[in-house]
């Protein structure tokens, strides 16, 4: 890991800038470009505008570690009131969900009864909850509890997790979802890991991603692959057309904001693509994080800070 990447990964956990950020106009001026708007109807206006350029759609509420029963709640209500807005709308979307939100830091228990509560809303609204994979401190409680939920009957096929390459134990986690039927969000990772358990070198997560994008696309699930990375989408694509695997059994997902003319090409050539779009008042750790995850982004805000 670059001492650039470690470095936005420590700011974002800084709460005096983060207050500075999200409070000052000049920190929404720097987050739109990533962020979708402070609020729920922004983020289904910008949903709606992503649907018509033939892309699909994930809502992210972001926030993380509540702190009390009642901020969970509130935090859950945010995603019942979307459930509920896209099926209205009859927009292409579903949501991204992350546990710390829903309390799990104060009761598992009580992260995994809102969690559940949210696909069985997801259930009957015809949609889907992707739950958000955090720092490795959360990876084990996170798949238990997906898989806790996924086991009853009734909510099969409307709840999916996200794996992150960068760590060691992803092949063997994705194997274990494999079985169970759940599908996949495959992504790089974003949070500061030690080299005992994460990959330190680029190099090897790039590797690692692509391996798992096979073994993915390899199974007769519907997976998302997460990335920006051209190279990454070639080896996909190759790895498909090499097995035969139709572009309809999977998708590659972006960041709202990130190769926007990526996304256009994809979607021009046959490919499902999935833009995640986040909003809210509490952007500064996501943006941070986009920061870390490549801090050539830091050159590409500024180029386009002021275009549309």
């Amino acid at each position: 890991m670059s001492l650039l990447r470690s470095a936005f990964i420590v700011l974002s956990q800084n709460r005096l800038l983060r207050r500075f950020g999200e409070r000052s106009q000049v920190g929404r001026r720097l987050s739109s470009r990533f962020v979708a708007g402070m609020e729920i109807e922004d983020a289904l206006r910008v949903a709606e505008a992503v649907n018509r350029q033939g892309m699909k759609v994930t809502l992210d509420s972001l926030g993380e570690s509540v702190t009390s029963e009642v901020e969970a709640h509130a935090s859950a209500e945010i995603y019942h009131r979307l459930l509920d807005a896209i099926a209205e709308r009859k927009l292409n979307a579903n949501v991204s969900v992350k546990l710390t939100q829903m309390g799990l830091e104060l009761s598992s228990e009580l992260a995994e009864k809102i969690a559940e509560d949210l696909a069985r809303h997801a259930r009957s609204a015809g949609s889907f909850i992707r739950v958000d994979m955090e720092g490795s401190q959360f990876t084990q409680v996170t798949l238990d509890i997906v898989r806790r939920i996924y086991a009853k009957a009734d909510l099969r096929g409307f709840l999916g997790v996200v794996i992150q390459a960068y760590l060691y134990r992803s092949q063997a986690d994705i194997e274990q979802l494999l079985a169970d039927g759940i599908r996949v969000r495959l992504c790089k990772g974003a949070y500061k890991e030690p080299a005992e358990i994460a990959y330190p070198r680029k190099i090897d997560v790039d590797a690692n991603f692509v391996r798992l994008s096979c073994l993915l696309l390899g199974s007769p699930l519907y997976h998302g692959l997460a990335t920006h990375d051209e190279a990454m989408i070639a080896a996909a694509r190759s790895f498909a057309s090499q097995h035969a695997i139709d572009s309809s059994r999977y998708e590659f997902q972006m960041l709202f904001g990130v190769r926007r003319d990526l996304q256009r090409r994809l979607v021009r050539e046959g490919y499902n693509v999935r833009v995640y779009i986040p909003f809210g008042r509490e952007w500064y750790p996501y943006f941070m994080r986009r920061l870390a995850e490549r801090p050539a982004n830091v050159l590409f805000i500024l180029k386009n800070l002021f275009r549309s």
